[in-house]
């Protein structure tokens, strides 16, 4: 499936050459704070039920304000599911008007965009928020007016939200968490009983940072326990930043005396910072590195040998799901076929889902997954690398 076919290529590719750097601003632990992370069930009834009763304001909507929450850690935001959710949405309701924000890593300019929104005639809201707490605060404002709030690929902490659409998250920690277990049990980057691992987290504020730490953990608490492996370091990166990502890496590597053999990175552009960190010790390749987003730059790292491994979420798939919602809420149509998961929040409240299925990305297959489906071009990819990097160049 070409997902990209309507898109410009210099629209999709044109800001990955580059990562901008941000100065870090605080240090959070994971060993010592730990907040519970929602998991999945197949129990929507009570959502729905909520939503058909109390956001009468969508029927007929055709002013849907997109909140997205950064540029500063990832290119995906407007790179990919900005041109991606108008897409979508558009073509689910056709004649709507999208007004667009994006909040640039602050959540209190996120919550004065979406009374903007609403103040302008907003009668759906699609958030990906910049911190899953504070914006309940949007999703009370939306209900008040009787608009319904749609969270996008973040979960909102509050029991009124309408909708989450997002990926099954828990499962993309378990995926990182079970290919470090596998190069383990193969023996791989040195890997033996007593190695010793980091989890480099990411945002503590960031309600996926929490899943994805609690799926890596549900498959490596197990040998943590039994001693198979070491859990020497586990934090969470503000913000994403690769720049404290990096300073993180110095510190345990410092403090384990270079001894580390793997590193769960949540995501490529932790990862991005702990291998900078690797590099300065000629460590890079040496030490497993796990990654999620499959930027093309860290394909590149996969192929160089510098990371092991990214998770691939095909965005266009929340993209739909969401245009989807959208344009059956204003239709007045049911969405139950479209949300047949719900995820709880952190009182517990079951959230009408719609989730799909992330997947893992090495060396073995890059041409099968983010290149067959359009997400990179293969000449992208290997633009810089030699022939035959990885297996896959030519």
């Amino acid at each position: 499936m070409k997902m990209f076919r309507n898109l410009s290529i210099a629209t999709v590719l044109g800001v990955f050459c580059s990562l901008p750097l941000l100065n870090a601003c605080s240090n959070n632990s994971a060993s010592n704070s730990t907040p519970t992370a929602p998991n999945n069930s197949g129990n929507n009834t009570a959502a729905l039920t909520q939503t058909a009763d109390t956001f009468k304001a969508a029927k007929g909507c055709k002013n849907v304000g997109l909140l997205l929450p950064e540029t500063d850690t990832s290119t995906r935001w407007e790179t990919y599911d900005r041109p991606l959710l108008q897409q979508e949405i558009t073509k689910n309701l056709p004649g709507v008007q999208i007004q667009y924000a994006n909040a640039n890593n602050d959540a209190d300019t996120q919550q004065n965009q979406a009374e903007s929104m609403l103040t302008r005639g907003a009668c759906i809201l699609v958030v990906g928020s910049k911190d899953s707490q504070k914006a309940s605060a949007i999703v009370q404002s939306a209900k008040n007016s009787g608009v319904p709030v749609i969270a996008y690929d973040r979960l909102i902490q509050d029991n009124d939200l309408a909708y989450y659409v997002s990926f099954d998250n828990v499962r993309v920690g378990e995926l990182q968490g079970q290919y470090i277990i596998d190069q383990y049990r193969k023996g791989a980057y040195g890997l033996k009983r007593g190695s010793n691992i980091a989890l480099l987290n990411g945002s503590q504020t960031d309600n996926n940072a929490l899943q994805f730490r609690q799926g890596a953990l549900n498959k490596l608490q197990p040998l943590f326990d039994s001693k198979e492996l070491n859990k020497v370091f586990d934090q969470y990166t503000p913000n994403w930043d690769v720049t404290r990502a990096q300073s993180l890496t110095d510190g345990f590597l410092t403090q384990e005396k270079n001894n580390i053999q793997g590193i769960y990175a949540a995501s490529d552009i932790l990862s991005t910072g702990a291998i900078a960190a690797l590099r300065n010790q000629n460590l890079n390749g040496k030490v497993l590195v796990t990654g999620q987003d499959a930027n093309a730059s860290n394909i590149q790292a996969i192929l160089t040998g510098d990371q092991a491994m990214t998770i691939y979420k095909p965005l266009v798939q929340i993209a739909q799901a969401t245009g989807k919602i959208v344009g059956a809420l204003s239709n007045g149509a049911d969405t139950k076929a479209l949300t047949t998961a719900s995820t709880k929040t952190s009182d517990g409240a079951e959230i009408a889902s719609a989730l799909s299925n992330p997947q893992v990305v090495d060396k073995s297959n890059i041409k099968q997954t983010v290149i067959a489906d359009g997400f990179l071009k293969l000449e992208d990819v290997c633009r810089g690398l030699p022939s035959g990097a990885g297996g896959v160049c030519p």
